[in-house]
């Protein structure tokens, strides 16, 4: 019996035992296979996962606010790179820094002994930044002690040097902006920031297994007034002129008469912010905004505006200009041209220094100076640009007679070229002066619109009846016999003012040899869309004159601008006939 039931027993630990060991037998073929498959096709991957060692953590930022114009064109944005960095103590291990410094160097396009310093130093440094994906890869791939690859956003303006000056320019780190917009909506630009471990794979490659949203952290978008292809028209005009003409310098600006949007604030020479290091302080200055300079005879349609307004001067009045000559207290004033009785438009088309000067005397100085900064000159216009500048412009009672004489013609007084054009948008706007802005709205990443602007302001600066016949009056000069013909289109009617002024040298006397050439104006007469202002510093070559160097500046940057915006050609331009039929009219008002 004994026997019996251990033979039974052994039995079934035979079967266990079998049994047993087909399991066995099966699980080692499963995972023999499982290795086999490993191996043969998920080795790199197997290898990248064990070898991912994770790194310190880092402050990690979004992408600084992207800049565009009115149609979404991109101006200013940060795009996703890398920086090459050493970690000091980590680098202490390398054993053959100059071989190190040479294998860096020769992917980064550095010097080797500008890397061998970086692997040297005792501080963090950086060896490039910004580094792009190839150059990362490499560097990662060497593996040398303490050379680390860390993510970076680098600012990119990809239409180089448009607008540069208005735009600015932000930090290397794409983080706090230094100057134009970028500085001036730094607070909504820059972007938030995250800590975050950095990791590395098998090659070295930079990786991150588990990273938060980024998109949360960037900047708001700045949508501007600006229009990139009237921008684009103004800086193209603008430099070529000023190259023919081997001018020292120019300016000019677009804006909306109705809205006071601008869309082209230009300046020449220009500034690439891609490239911060290759210009002077002075060349990146947005100087439509910021510089000021004497307007010369621009100046001249605002006297006879306030004239009018002040009811001391009708627009039938006659101004004796005393043949080209007229002495106040020793000093002699010149016309270009021996005029005798001129009326106030003729004054104007022929752009008489003595009859603005007869002007300026009948109605005084409180009248003319409260005129003047009505019209927003002495003070900022209140645009939103940083650095504004808001001209000379001193007390009138102060002034001695030969000095009042002078502001009547534009000189004296300072002004900038964002003035300019606002005073003229009254003219064209039918006496509302709209003030200029330049930042349409705000926008948070998530396209939610944070902030929206419009004009600072509006108010009437000159009646709408003088404002009307000024505009007439502004026809004629663009018309034959007058100093603006070059600017002057075909299917519209230009309306502008030519302006000729010394420059002032160093010693605070006048050069009689330089000058500050300017046309500004508006286009089409009845329904203005476009207030233009060009100014060109030194003209050296090919005269010097507003009407010859600046109005045909004027006339290109209309004609595309228009054409551009689709404006159709008036059905019935002005001539020089029907301009003189409708003063004529007006003179017996």
């Amino acid at each position: 019996m004994t026997l019996l039931r251990t033979s039974s027993t052994t039995t079934r630990m035979k079967k266990r035992a079998t049994l047993l060991g087909g399991v066995f037998f099966a699980l080692f073929g499963l995972l023999g296979a499982r290795a086999v498959y490993l191996q043969a096709y998920q080795s790199e991957l197997l290898t990248q996962r064990a070898e991912i060692r994770i790194g310190k953590k880092v402050k990690l930022w979004g992408k600084r606010g992207t800049i565009e114009d009115r149609n979404g064109n991109k101006l200013a944005m940060s795009v996703s790179a890398y920086a090459v960095g050493v970690f000091s103590r980590k680098a202490a291990l390398i054993e053959d820094v100059p071989r190190a410094a040479r294998r860096i160097a020769n992917i980064l396009n550095l010097s080797p002994a500008f890397v061998e310093r970086g692997l040297r130093k005792k501080t963090y440094n950086w060896l490039k930044r910004p580094a792009d994906e190839r150059e990362a890869d490499a560097i990662a791939a060497l593996k040398i002690p303490g050379v680390e690859v860390v993510p970076f956003h680098n600012r990119i303006y990809p239409n180089i040097g448009l607008a540069g000056q208005l735009i600015g320019f932000s930090d290397i780190d794409d983080i706090k902006g230094l100057s134009g917009l970028e500085v001036k909506y730094n607070d909504y630009l820059t972007p938030s920031s995250t800590w975050q471990s950095l990791m590395w794979d098998g090659k070295g490659k930079l990786v991150r297994l588990e990273s938060p949203s980024m998109k949360s952290l960037d900047g708001d978008t700045l949508t501007l007034t600006i229009d990139s292809t009237i921008q684009n028209i103004a800086e193209t005009a603008l430099e070529k002129s000023v190259v023919k003409h081997k001018a020292s310098s120019g300016m000019a600006v677009v804006m909306r008469p109705v809205t006071g949007e601008v869309l082209a604030m230009a300046n020449y020479p220009s500034f690439n912010p891609n490239n911060v290091k290759g210009y002077s302080d002075t060349s990146r200055i947005n100087r439509s905004a910021v510089e000021t300079f004497e307007p010369g005879s621009t100046m001249k349609v605002f006297l006879a505006a306030a004239a009018l307004d002040s009811g001391k001067v009708r627009k039938n009045t006659r101004f004796y200009c005393e043949n080209g000559s007229y002495n106040i207290k020793g000093h002699t004033f010149n016309d270009t041209h021996e005029y005798e009785w001129l009326s106030l438009g003729q004054v104007i088309k022929f752009s008489s220094n003595i009859g603005v000067i007869k002007m300026s005397e009948i109605i005084g100085r409180e009248t003319f100076e409260k005129a003047l900064r009505n019209l927003g000159f002495g003070q900022r216009s209140g645009i939103n640009l940083p650095g504004e500048g808001k001209g000379i412009f001193r007390d009138f009672n102060k002034l001695n007679s030969v000095e009042f004489g002078a502001v009547a013609f534009g000189q004296g007084i300072s002004v900038t070229a964002i003035q300019l054009a606002t005073a003229f948008g009254a003219i064209a706007n039918n006496g509302e002066l709209v003030k200029p802005w330049v930042v349409k709205r705000i926008t948070t990443p998530s396209g939610e619109i944070k902030k929206e602007f419009a004009s600072p302001g509006s108010r009437v600066a000159i009646t709408p009846s003088t404002a009307r016949f000024m505009k007439k009056v502004m026809a004629t000069v663009t018309q034959e016999g007058g100093t603006g013909t070059e600017a002057a289109l075909d299917g519209y009617t230009v309306c502008g003012k030519t302006g000729t002024a010394q420059i002032i040298g160093p010693d605070g006397t006048y050069f009689k040899d330089r000058y500050m050439a300017s046309f500004a104006g508006f286009v089409p007469m009845e329904k203005p869309e476009l207030v233009i202002v060009v100014i060109v510093d030194d003209s050296r070559t090919g005269g010097y004159y507003g009407g010859g160097v600046a109005g045909p500046i004027f006339r290109e940057i209309a004609y595309k601008s228009l054409e551009h915006l689709n404006v159709a050609p008036e059905k019935e331009q002005f001539s020089s006939d029907k301009l003189l039929f409708a003063l004529k009219s007006e003179d017996k008002q």
